[in-house]
């Protein structure tokens, strides 16, 4: 039996994999904040997956975990996790210190990646978009991600689109994040809703015309994203994850609409069929814990 944490800005999904893949147990706690806080979480975490399988922690085959930010894999530490309250932590090496066994640790993204692909049944080549309060992705190769020269690749939410758009967090203007992301619903539709993006998508049904726009602007967004992966990586599979992707069909058709337009004025991505490439992971399928339940179970 293989364990899976996905730590999260505000709730923490963790799973139990038992030997065939299959999903054997699941909880969801609320994430504390700050580095004493986070610890515990997964602590908690673990002790109470391990009260419902009746293993003991160091009867699990593996123990991972995917969390925000930049995360040394070799050391298991996490930098710059600001929704965490965590500036730079050495996760890894507090948890083996609690638990009295290893866990490695990976970018939540990057682990919610071999979930979405091992989920999904894929072979050969996928990327893993997701569309959260920011936008990154993950890239799978046969199986095992890919993480280029410094591990940064898959940070296309810092691609500038927009010379003249917002100033993105990470210091440039008009990145794809600043246009086609939750924070970037949130910034243009102001709303009493937790989940502005829901609030958007109903008023635009409505016939808001704002609404409208700013909907057709991340649909657009987001289908410029794909459109970068498949030129930069030539991709088999585009695979739409993160809070956004909980808007479900109708986002996934505004997309495909982009993708079709672009298509019918272009003969190059129509060649590509973009269309075709790009799709939501499973409703309801905890992607990210499961991935990390891989990523325990992986050497690098």
């Amino acid at each position: 039996m293989r364990l899976g944490i996905d730590i999260g800005g505000t709730k923490t999904d963790a799973v139990a994999v038992d030997e065939s893949g299959a999903l054997a147990q699941r909880i969801r706690l609320a994430t504390g904040f700050g580095h004493a806080a986070v610890v515990e979480t997964a602590v908690t975490a673990v002790a109470r997956i391990g009260e419902l399988t009746g293993i003991d922690v160091r009867g699990f085959a593996s123990i991972g975990i995917g969390i925000p930010g930049l995360v040394d894999t070799a050391s298991g530490e996490v930098a710059h996790a600001v929704n965490l309250g965590v500036d730079r932590l050495p996760l890894g090496g507090a948890l083996a210190d609690r638990l009295g066994v290893g866990v490695r640790i990976e970018n939540d993204v990057k682990a919610a990646s071999l979930g979405a692909y091992d989920v999904l049944g894929l072979d050969g080549t996928m990327a893993y978009l997701n569309l959260g309060t920011g936008m990154a992705a993950g890239i799978v190769v046969d199986g095992r991600l890919w993480r280029g020269a410094t591990g940064i690749a898959g940070e296309i939410g810092h691609l500038p689109v927009d010379p003249a758009g917002a100033v993105c967090a990470c210091g440039q203007r008009g990145c794809l994040e600043t246009v086609a992301s939750g924070s970037a619903i949130a910034r243009q539709w102001r709303t009493d809703d937790p989940i502005p993006a829901r609030a958007l998508f109903a008023a635009a049904a409505d016939g808001d015309r704002e609404a409208q726009a700013i909907k057709d602007r991340l649909a657009e967004g987001i289908a410029a994203a794909v459109r970068v992966l498949v030129l930069t990586v030539d991709v088999d599979t585009v695979v739409i994850g993160g809070g956004l992707s909980h808007l479900g069909d109708p986002l996934l058709g505004d997309v495909h609409e982009v993708l079709e337009r672009w298509g019918r004025t272009s003969p190059f991505l129509a060649s590509l069929a973009l269309p075709q490439r790009a799709r939501l992971v499973p409703a309801g399928s905890p992607v990210a814990a499961l991935g990390a339940a891989i990523v325990g179970g992986t050497s690098g």
